[in-house]
């Protein structure tokens, strides 16, 4: 049976752009970040993640909201709980694409009003990230499981 992967993601922004993320040769894209270790905090497993990907520090800021997701693939069904943190970094600038550590991930930045352009995954961030743009949010929730 397989089980719900825990996973921590960070909301990078600049002059109205946001941080992604993709695997070389897919459409999709996706906030960074990644899975949260056994017994890990959750922020800690973000830093370490963007750490790993990046190679830079970021300080984690509020907690944004939660986004479940679900999807098919060659390997069957696969379900996912996404914890969402702001990030900020001062060694990172729009206008410059950062360099990944990872060689199978490619980083951009995305105009927030151009997020239904870039396939962002789970959809349902399409919607809460000019949320969060627009106002100081409440704790937001999606899911792509209905």
């Amino acid at each position: 049976m397989k089980g719900i992967e825990l996973v921590a993601r960070g909301v990078l922004a600049r002059s109205g752009q946001v941080l992604l993320v993709h695997k070389k040769g897919a459409a999709n894209t996706f906030l960074p970040g990644g899975h949260i270790e056994f017994g890990e905090p959750a922020k800690a497993a973000l830093k370490r993640e963007i750490k790993e990907e990046l190679g830079i520090a970021v300080a984690i800021g509020n907690f944004l909201g939660v986004v479940e997701h679900s999807w098919e693939d060659e390997n069957g069904l696969n379900h996912e709980i996404n914890l969402i943190f702001a990030m900020e970094c001062d060694e990172l600038s729009v206008g410059e694409v950062p360099t990944s550590q990872e060689s199978h991930l490619e980083f951009l930045w995305q105009p927030v009003e151009d997020m239904a352009f870039c396939d962002l995954e789970p959809s349902p961030l399409i919607g809460l990230l000019p949320e969060w743009f627009s106002k100081q949010p409440d704790v937001g929730w999606g899911s792509t499981i209905e």
